[in-house]
């Protein structure tokens, strides 16, 4: 029988979906497979059911709602309340068969279409206490906190506290509270209480939420980026310029008749100098700026969103009036955000034990990803990103700031990249104790880490001259931040070869003590488990010295990263079925890592279907304790290792988190190329944790 908890509020709204997401969040990190219900739901396609479904990849047979409002008024409306709960015990237990853990949400509260009118079930409250008695799951209830003074709010925690009497209960949860709530934490009999505050970032609405609340048309400014940005205020331009501009801000969104030309043109200027990152402009009437205003505006290059209606302004503000955004796992700075305010609000610990859901014996991938974040924040670290400039680097570590997995320094012109922050419709928090911005041109730190460089190289030729320039580079510069403890680790590769990330690497930080050869590894997340590749990105042609070396950092690595280590030393040949110089080289290796590191399990020469599949283990290498249980698999060579690691990633759709250097004296890890956003926020988690091991 699966574990399931049951995430119930008192009345309409409250923000289940953010309590039911970090839920979810912390049984990822604890089971293989997690469900989501609804007994009930307003129409066939839930929206807290998609979020979840969509964000944890559950399977469809896994996320699946019971009744309709509109069935279930009608079966009520026959006295077949027992039949309906029936129903939905059913479709319940169909979901239940396929998970280890299941998030209950329970009803909305009101009328069937969420609109006025009477609510489907007289004691709807009843209903939730009575379903999650059926389901077998214990309570967690949500308070709303939204415009409840602190007297109200206690009240109806310890109203909801009474009302579950005689059910198991979780914790109470208050959520969307007042700051001056947000550190109140306190116990009901024994039962935690957490405070979650009103989180911005979630509840503001996008541009493109606004677009399609007044069914506006696009002028100008219509990307995906410009149209995700928040919309945290609004502004109705009715004034002089001057005035005006005592009035925008951050987030806000300008909403002005069209033919107010002087407010178009002052609200772009105002973007593109910096004087308030603006969300975009709503132009009202339906009158649309003279095409030679337009040309104008274009010259600022500032992609900021230009929509038009036909409502006057009155009657917009009117429609934007109390818009929240809908938390879906398509936007996923916002589901960031949620978890990030959740989890600082929660206490993790104590939260999961309450749920008492026993971890799983495999690993899968949402498993270790989610375990990295959670490390990572854990014991904070400062991490420089050099690719400051670089989109995908800027939208990840908004991300990594709203999750508050670690401190950031991003490098680069800070014009630039705030500049690019501000189009992007990032909220980074740059100058306000957020994510700093170096620019190394400029930096006071430039001439100490040139001395620095000199005396590192002065037997390579370095001279101060040269130093000058050459720490100006983003990935020398970021190094020494790291050399010096500016900073305690580092990430770059979006943009730059794996070269130009390393080499200041191997030339400044230098190996480990009792470290003969750095080297990598990548971690393999297939369907069910995760594997460690090494070395897939640093050595070309390593000896036996130096494959042992590799094998002894990599099970390392993986037993630092919850993996336990299983050496497979790979070759073509198997135990002692093949001979040549390759095999020799492997054989060689396997022995000096059984003398090196007695206590590691390691087989060697092995074949990779012999290393992971049991069956073929049985008939090449019976008895072994590693063939066809190996969780480290070591390649002989540069060649056949990138070459493996990209067909399994290719093929078999595994995600490839790496390459994660290893033997350093500090952290400096590389990126893809072609990274995307959740895998630099993985390896800035790795990264994280490296520095604080």
């Amino acid at each position: 029988m699966a574990r399931s908890v049951y995430v119930t509020g008192l009345d309409s709204g409250g923000g289940k979906s953010t309590i039911a997401l970090g839920v979810a969040e912390l049984l990822s990190r604890r089971v293989r497979r997690i469900g989501v219900f609804r007994p009930f739901a307003r129409r066939a396609e839930d929206a807290i059911v998609g979020l979840l479904r969509d964000h944890y990849g559950i399977p469809p047979v896994a996320a699946a709602t019971g009744v309709l409002y509109d069935e279930a008024a009608v079966m009520l409306g026959r006295g077949q309340q027992d039949a309906m709960i029936g129903l939905i015990l059913e479709r319940f237990h169909e979901v239940e068969r396929n998970c280890d853990a299941v998030v209950i949400v329970g009803t909305d509260f009101g009328a069937p279409d969420g609109g006025e009118g009477e609510p489907t079930f007289p004691d709807e409250l009843g209903v939730n206490l009575r379903l999650a008695g059926e389901l077998g799951a214990p309570l967690l209830i949500v308070v709303d906190g939204d415009n409840r003074t602190v007297a109200d709010l206690d009240a109806a925690i310890h109203a909801a506290h009474q009302a579950a009497q005689g059910h198991p209960l979780v914790a109470l949860i208050a959520n969307r509270v007042a700051p001056d709530y947000v550190a109140a934490k306190e116990y009901v009999d024994g039962v935690p209480v957490y405070a979650v505050p009103r989180i911005t970032a979630v509840s503001a609405p996008t541009v493109a939420e606004v677009m399609t609340a007044l069914q506006a048309t696009p002028l100008l400014g219509d990307s995906p980026a410009a149209l995700d940005r928040d919309v945290l205020a609004v502004v109705v331009g009715g004034a002089t310029v001057p005035t005006f501009l005592d009035y925008v801000s951050d987030g806000c969104l300008v909403v002005t008749p069209g033919d107010r030309a002087d407010l178009l043109v002052a609200a772009m200027a105002a973007h593109s100098s910096g004087l308030a990152s603006i969300a975009g402009l709503v132009l009202t009437l339906g009158i649309e700026p003279d095409r030679r205003v337009v040309a104008l505006i274009q010259r600022f290059r500032a992609e900021l969103p230009v929509l038009s209606v036909r409502d006057d302004s009155y009657e917009t503000v009117g429609r934007l009036t109390g818009l929240e955004s809908a938390l879906t796992a398509g936007n996923p700075r916002k589901v960031n955000a949620a978890l990030g305010g959740f989890e600082a609000a929660v206490d993790v610990p104590e939260l999961t034990s309450r749920l008492a859901v026993t971890r799983s014996d495999r690993v899968t991938p949402l498993m270790f990803e989610y375990e990295l974040i959670e490390r990572a924040r854990r014991d904070p670290r400062h991490v420089v990103l050099p690719e400051g400039t670089e989109e995908r680097i800027l939208r990840a570590a908004e991300q990594l700031r709203r999750r508050g997995v670690c401190e950031l320094t991003l490098l680069g012109p800070v014009d630039a990249v705030t500049a690019k922050a501000r189009d992007l419709g990032l909220d980074l928090g740059i100058g306000e104790g957020g994510v700093r911005v170096v620019d190394p041109a400029s930096s006071p730190w430039r001439s100490e880490f040139a001395a620095t460089y000199v005396k590192l190289r002065e037997r390579k030729g370095m001279t101060l001259e040269k130093a000058q320039d050459q720490v100006t580079d983003v990935n020398y510069f970021g190094t020494l931040m790291v050399n010096s403890g500016r900073a305690d680790a580092m990430v770059s590769g979006c943009v730059h070869p794996t070269a130009d990330t390393i080499r200041p690497a191997f030339e400044i930080i230098k190996t480990a003590s009792g470290v003969s050869i750095a080297s990598s590894v990548f971690f393999m997340c297939l369907a069910d488990r995760v594997l460690v590749y090494g070395d897939c990105a640093v050595n070309p042609d390593p000896d036996p010295e130096q494959l042992a070396d590799i094998a002894v950092s990599s099970a390392e690595t993986a037993a630092r990263f919850g993996v336990e280590p299983r050496i497979a030393m790979l070759s073509y040949s198997t135990g002692v079925s093949g001979f040549g110089a390759d095999v020799d080289k492997v054989s060689q290796a396997t022995a000096l890592v059984r003398r090196k590191r007695p206590d590691l399990p390691v087989e060697g020469p092995i074949q990779y279907d012999a290393a992971v599949d049991p069956t073929v283990a049985a008939t090449k290498l019976p008895g072994s304790e590693v063939a066809g249980h190996a969780t480290v698999l070591i390649f002989p060579d540069l060649n056949t290792g990138n070459n493996t690691y990209k067909a399994v990633q290719r093929s078999a759709g595994a995600v490839a988190v790496g390459p994660v250097m290893q033997g350093l004296r500090k952290p400096v890890n590389d990126l893809s190329r072609g990274a995307t956003v959740r895998d630099i926020i993985s390896t800035v988690a790795i990264t994280a944790i490296q520095a604080a091991s």
